[in-house]
């Protein structure tokens, strides 16, 4: 519980408060239960209700945010659907034009600087999935392992990892080493070690509770790039076999099928990118990137935004190559398995590339086949039971929890006005940047 943020909305509403202070020690005790007394409880809501009460409104152009009245919830930020895709398209506007080789306006996973020896240097974080706080040491292997196939999907090979994990005031500090664990334990079975990171509280004193959050960074080199804005038409679009990770985790957890997460635990992916890096075979390859930001529909849109092309998909190639198990979960569920992140390895070549690539990986007990084709165009088609039908993402990935479900996957009808205020936002954050670039220069 944020009680800085609790404290702050009780105080604007025109609350009192002495009322504020009273349910805010509620709360506290509710919460902290016996770790601390009454009378410390009101003390700390006290000292809150000070400290809220100094920071309510700020002075000054650095200390005043930036805002645009919509929240993360409204727009589906982190929901990898269309209102997240639009954010991050806006991020990368309020970062502006850099000298990197791929930066954020590319919406690769992955950035990628030239360094002074003239090879590429790939740099990416990953988020551990929000529900997996109470599960540290899952949390840690699959962050890891996100973040390694990131740099890999940019054809490189990692060199280390970084953590940052923040756990919240009341959490048990043995679940900051489960997480490392879980980290590490990728880290031994690919050679990558973890060689930094920062361990922080939540919010400080103002975060009660037990919530756990943070993200794992890579870095990694390579000669050659493998970046999603080099597909091209006539390309085929390549895909490996995929049984998901923190996303098929959390609906295995939520749904009471745990003998699922099971499945999620291997490195077929980082397996994959050795075996086609070993054989040589990465010059020959346009693109590569992981299914995970919205699966395969979300994948489809970034790449043809990106490369300006369209892609043309088969469903009954896909089909196969998903995890059983998994498959037949998210077909009970009704849950969208075309939208929802599977951890499978998605290549894109030449004609002549792809059957010494699928041979390659089959070779190592990895399954791989065609599943479409980069033709000329914008957008995505996929082919079902004969028909060809739009590809696009949803406003929201996949439901794939009973809270996801409620929430919904549908666009609000208000969307495009939505997008004309993250505009405005973002447009506002540029120029609060400039002023105070200039001021600092002068």
């Amino acid at each position: 519980m944020d009680i800085e943020g609790y404290a702050k909305r009780a105080l604007l509403s025109g609350e009192s408060e002495g009322q504020i202070e009273e349910r805010l020690t509620r709360r506290i005790l509710e919460i902290k239960g016996d770790k601390v007394t009454q009378h410390h409880a009101r003390e700390l809501a006290h000292a809150v209700m000070v400290e809220a009460g100094a920071t309510l409104n700020p002075k000054g152009e650095i200390l005043e945010p930036v805002t645009s009245g919509i929240t993360m919830g409204q727009f589906g930020v982190g929901s990898r659907g269309a209102g997240d895709f639009y954010t991050h398209e806006q991020i990368a506007r309020v970062i502006g034009k850099t000298t990197a080789e791929v930066d954020s306006s590319h919406l690769d996973d992955s950035g990628v600087v030239k360094a002074g020896s003239g090879e590429y240097l790939v740099l990416t974080v990953d988020g551990i999935h929000s529900r997996l706080s109470d599960y540290p040491f899952l949390a840690g292997f699959h962050v890891a392992r996100a973040a390694l196939r990131d740099i890999y999907a940019m054809g490189a090979r990692p060199l280390a990892m970084l953590s940052d994990i923040h756990l919240a005031d009341d959490g048990d500090v043995g679940r900051i080493f489960d997480h490392i664990a879980g980290i590490t334990a990728v880290a031994e079975l690919t050679g990558v070690p973890l060689i930094t990171g920062s361990t922080l509280r939540i919010g400080g004193d103002m975060v009660i509770g037990e919530r756990m959050t943070g993200g794992v960074g890579a870095v990694g080199i390579t000669g050659t790039i493998s970046a999603r804005i080099l597909a091209e038409p006539g390309d085929l679009i390549l895909m490996t076999e995929g049984a998901g990770g923190g996303t098929i985790s959390t609906t295995a957890l939520y749904y009471d099928r745990h003998d699922i997460v099971d499945e999620t635990i291997n490195i077929k992916f980082i397996e994959a990118c050795e075996a086609i890096m070993e054989a040589g075979l990465l010059e020959r390859i346009h693109a590569m990137t992981d299914v995970t930001n919205g699966g395969v529909r979300g994948d489809a849109k970034e790449i043809s935004r990106t490369a300006g092309v369209e892609l043309v998909f088969k469903e009954d190639r896909i089909r196969p190559l998903v995890n059983d198990s998994v498959l037949s979960m998210l077909e009970e569920l009704k849950i969208d398995y075309l939208g929802v992140s599977l951890d499978a390895l998605l290549i894109i070549a030449p004609p002549g590339a792809a059957d010494d690539i699928i041979g390659v990986l089959r070779s190592k007990d990895i399954a791989a086949d065609v599943i479409g084709e980069v033709v000329e165009g914008s957008g995505a088609r996929i082919e079902i039971n004969g028909e060809i039908v739009d590809f696009s993402p949803r406003f929201r990935e996949s439901a794939y929890t009973p809270i996801k479900k409620l929430v919904g996957e549908d666009e609000p009808l208000d969307f495009k006005q939505m997008c004309n205020r993250i505009d405005n936002a973002a447009l506002a954050a540029i120029d609060k940047k400039r002023r105070i670039v200039e001021r600092l220069k002068q």
